[in-house]
């Protein structure tokens, strides 16, 4: 990326915006994490600093052997100075990426300077924002620090990181973030949040937080829609995918074992059941708690049980949203529902990008209904969830969807009566699998491209694939097997509906109601079923009143 690119999302300063805005900050004053962090961070290298120093003399104790060996008296201080002048240049290193690690909310940007070598300049438009997490470690809560991270539209990554700061002041620079980035504007003096020091914003010297933060923004009210009780988790990890193969490969080396007399095939087993056992845990403990809750500036999510993370994602800022039913979950009803946002598909770590992107992991149909409510507010159509079912558990014509013909049933013998689509005034909707049934909606503004896709089989049975675009994540938006003639149809109108819906789309910020900034009510009792659900828009509004239709119909079809 070349210096002074205005991209949509982050982008570098230019040598002399950078300078000017690091020496004199005539936007706002820079700050610093908090002075804990680096070691926060870096504290895996301190042990193996110790590990390194102190394996010896562990092994002898272990050993029985003397602690000291003979000639240990001449190299102590030699050893004791080495491992000093090691440690000291890991502390001088931390404290200098301390020092040298500043951000600044102001003029509409979010900025970060960091570097002690290589200078990196980096600042995101807060129209831009994604998406905004506060994560806190197991040694981060702690200490009550958090990390605060925040995606990017075009970032391609986690754009901006702050690790760590306290977790009130990682509270109040989201909940300002959030106000930059959803429209809503602060006047001066609005009260702290609810819950919130206001001297642990005073800067050096007695410095007001206003200078700081500017016009002090409180967190929004929010108000909590479900929550994912451990004993779903822990069955729909033991009724997972996983859980499946791992049972016909084990009943398959016992089989190959009696049959051979071979007792290495339980060898086998052994790595399968470690990987097992760590993917379990992984999201146990990443799924641990899991609780939604809406609000002004978005749907929040937390979750966690060692290291905890709480998530705001602004609902029109997501791209396209999946559910899915493995075949051992529809007893019970269970879906879980994944979303695309920008900056979390392309996230380096794959687990923790795997993870972010869920938006349910395990919810029965009235928690799918409730979620669909927030993300797509206005479904557009007249009964929602009777589409919506359709498109989760319906087949052929059910709801309105058009599905493959009956001429290439050859290709999908099981479900070519399920794979289909149907289009409302907002969304697309493409449903498909016979046993792992799969429903996916792509609001029509988010809509990048598409393109038909035909091979030489498919031209056989006219038939065509249609792929939508959208951003990089676990939904990959794909009509299989349709019909030729509806597969060119659909492509040419829903190109004009994708024009048309973002050409009404006005504005980048998501905040449909601009809330005063007053001290939050107290949270409420969740909502009772077929009740409207109390959020960010008054009673009355379209989209309280679809949420309600969502609510009524999912109960009539649940």
């Amino acid at each position: 990326m070349t210096t002074g690119d205005p991209l949509p999302g982050t982008q570098a300063l230019p040598p002399a915006a950078a300078s000017q805005e690091t020496e004199g900050a005539p936007d706002g004053e820079w700050l610093r994490v908090h002075p804990a962090s680096p070691f926060v961070r870096g504290w895996v290298a301190l042990a193996a600093i110790l590990f390194f120093f102190g394996r010896d003399l562990f092994e002898r104790t272990l050993q029985g052997q003397p602690v000291f060996e003979d000639g240990f008296a001449r190299r102590a201080p030699w050893l004791l100075g080495g491992g000093a002048l090691v440690l000291a240049v890991a502390v001088l290193g931390f404290v200098l990426t301390w020092y040298f690690t500043k951000y600044q909310v102001s003029g509409g940007y979010v900025r970060v300077n960091t570097g002690l070598l290589f200078r990196q300049h980096r600042q995101a438009r807060l129209d831009r924002v994604q998406a905004i997490d506060i994560v806190q470690p197991l040694l981060a809560r702690i200490f009550g620090l958090a990390e605060l991270k925040f995606e990017v539209a075009d970032a391609g990554e986690s754009a901006m990181r702050l690790a760590y700061l306290r977790i009130g002041d990682a509270r109040q620079l989201r909940a300002t973030i959030l106000a930059g980035a959803s429209g809503a504007a602060a006047s001066p003096g609005t009260a702290p949040a609810a819950g919130v020091d206001a001297e642990a914003f005073a800067g050096p010297g007695g410095t007001s937080a206003a200078a700081y933060f500017g016009p002090r923004v409180p967190e929004a009210p929010e108000f909590p829609v479900l929550s994912v009780p451990p004993s779903r988790l822990i069955g729909s990890l033991l009724l997972s995918e996983q859980s499946f193969f791992i049972v016909v490969g084990g009943f398959a080396s016992v089989l190959l074992s009696a049959l051979t007399d071979n007792r290495a095939f339980y060898f086998y087993l052994v790595p399968a059941a470690l990987g097992l056992a760590a993917g379990y845990w992984n999201f146990f403990n990443k799924g641990y708690n899991f609780t939604a809750a809406v609000s002004p500036d978005g749907i929040r999510l937390r979750y966690g049980l060692l290291d905890t993370q709480a998530q705001t994602l602004p609902p029109g800022r997501i791209q396209a949203v999946k559910i899915a039913q493995p075949p051992l979950w529809r007893p019970f009803g269970w879906y879980r529902m994944q979303v695309n946002a920008a900056g979390y598909g392309t996230s380096g770590n794959a687990v923790e990008g795997n993870t972010r992107t869920i938006l349910l992991p395990v919810g029965k149909l009235g928690d799918v209904m409730a979620m669909l409510s927030l993300v797509l507010p206005d479904p557009g159509t007249e009964k929602p969830a009777a589409v919506f079912a359709a498109g989760l558990s319906g087949r052929d014509s059910d709801g309105g969807f058009v599905t493959t013909p009956r001429r290439a049933r050859l290709l999908a013998p099981l479900a070519w009566r399920r794979n289909g689509f149907a289009a409302t005034d907002t969304a697309l909707l493409i449903r498909s699998g016979r046993w792992w049934r799969e429903l996916v909606l792509v609001p029509h503004q988010r809509t990048q491209s598409l393109a038909l896709h035909q091979g030489p089989l498919a031209r056989r049975f006219r038939v065509a694939d249609l792929v939508l675009h959208t951003t990089a994540g676990p939904v990959a938006p794909r009509l299989t097997q349709a019909g030729l003639d509806e597969a060119r149809q659909l492509f040419d109108e829903q190109s004009a509906r994708a024009r048309l819906a973002r050409k009404r789309q006005t504005t980048e910020q998501w905040l449909l109601q601009v809330v005063p900034a007053v001290e939050p009510a107290p949270v409420p009792a969740p909502p009772a079923p077929g009740a409207p659900l109390a959020g960010a828009q008054p009673s009355g509004t379209p989209a309280i009143e679809a949420r309600t239709h969502y609510q009524q119909e999912g109960q009539q079809h649940g």
